[in-house]
């Protein structure tokens, strides 16, 4: 079980406990985030759950930009290294962080990680987060977005069932579109309309890793946070 946020046991961990914890991550983030835009490094935290496609939604990102940006990922897990060495194949320079029993990333972890990444030469950076819809949502690492993946298998009430996830999503890939032609009951109008429930501002972008549909309009959205200074790019897909 996670130690520092009590998920699934509200008696793990007291209220004032759990706020101290969130009030030290924060000033972790904000420090994350200082030396980010100091070095003017674009972070993003690369949500969704386990199987939804994040990694290969950065592969895909890498041969997207055909080495146009420099990209570096901290790809977080319970165990392995195989995230992390499936993105150095598709040549982003990756570090494993490896959780153990912690159901998502922290700023304090992110913070460690930096140390053995050269992270200041790049133009974007990835932290592929803990596969989970609850823990990851609530701690800030000092990203300047945070992006959910949502496969088309997953179920179009799932931002029904995980509000708080994709309330805090800044863009949401709908993962795996390439398998849609073989799931004549997934509606993708239910999916946008579960989306306009809790997302403050809705942005749905429907991408296939494998076959590149969408990849490019997902790198134009990176870079039009380059290009605005970071902000959410909230007017670039407001028709998607």
């Amino acid at each position: 079980m996670c130690e520092s946020c009590g998920c699934g046991d509200p008696e793990m961990l007291p209220v004032a406990v759990h706020e101290k914890i969130l009030a030290g991550n924060d000033r972790v983030a904000q420090h994350n985030r200082e030396h980010f835009q100091e070095h003017g490094v674009l972070v993003i935290n690369v949500m969704g759950s386990p199987g939804a496609g994040k990694t290969a939604v950065l592969e895909a990102t890498a041969r997207g930009l055909e080495g146009r940006r420099r990209l570096g990922a901290l790809a977080g897990d319970l165990a392995t290294e195989r995230d992390a060495d499936r993105l150095r194949s598709a040549g982003i320079a990756a570090k494993s962080i490896t959780t153990g029993s912690a159901c998502h990333l922290d700023a304090e972890m992110v913070h460690r990680a930096l140390h053995d990444v050269e992270w200041t030469a790049l133009d974007y950076l990835f932290i592929e987060n803990v596969g989970n819809l609850v823990c990851p949502a609530v701690y800030d690492l000092g990203q300047a977005a945070n992006v959910v993946t949502l496969a088309v298998t997953e179920g179009e009430d799932k931002p029904l069932k995980y509000p708080v996830m994709f309330r805090k999503a800044d863009l949401v890939l709908l993962t795996k579109i390439d398998l849609l032609p073989y799931l004549p009951d997934v509606n993708v109008d239910a999916i946008r309309d579960a989306l306009a429930h809790v997302m403050p501002n809705p942005m749905l972008l429907p991408v296939s890793a494998r076959t590149g549909e969408g990849i490019e309009r997902w790198n134009a959205w990176l870079d039009g946070l380059c290009r605005r200074g970071r902000a959410p790019a909230t007017a670039t897909l407001a028709s998607t």
